[in-house]
């Protein structure tokens, strides 16, 4: 039953990071204010800050690892994630592939890199 706790504080706390990356990225993104590389830059900034005072306070409170360990592990998890992101903006939004609107990426980025991170924070980060 643990892990089903924590699966729903990370979702939680997911979802308010996500939200708030998905906030960044829309209006940069959608209208042309930069590019959606740039945009997913900007928004993997914001929810990296969040998500790891979320995450670390919140979701996996007490679940072993200091923070002096898990500071080090939850930035290459993040950047992980924002390597995926960033794949997905590649692959569903540059012209060289399918060269699709600014917000195909959010559709992975919101159902598909969570649930990576969600692995790697409770396996390795927080274990």
């Amino acid at each position: 039953m643990p892990m089903f706790g924590q699966l729903v504080r990370f979702v939680v706390a997911g979802g308010l990071a996500t939200a708030l990356y998905t906030a960044v990225y829309s209006p940069l993104a959608g209208f042309g204010i930069t590019s959606e590389q740039g945009a997913n830059l900007a928004g993997y900034l914001v929810a990296m800050a969040s998500g790891y005072f979320l995450h670390s306070r919140w979701s996996f409170r007490g679940h072993g690892a200091g923070a002096g360990q898990t500071t080090w592990r939850f930035l290459a998890v993040s950047l992980v994630s924002y390597a995926m992101n960033t794949g997905w903006v590649w692959l569903l939004t540059d012209e060289a592939m399918l060269a699709g609107p600014w917000w195909w990426p959010l559709l992975p980025v919101l159902f598909v890199t969570p649930f990576v991170s969600f692995a790697l924070n409770r396996l390795w980060v927080f274990a």
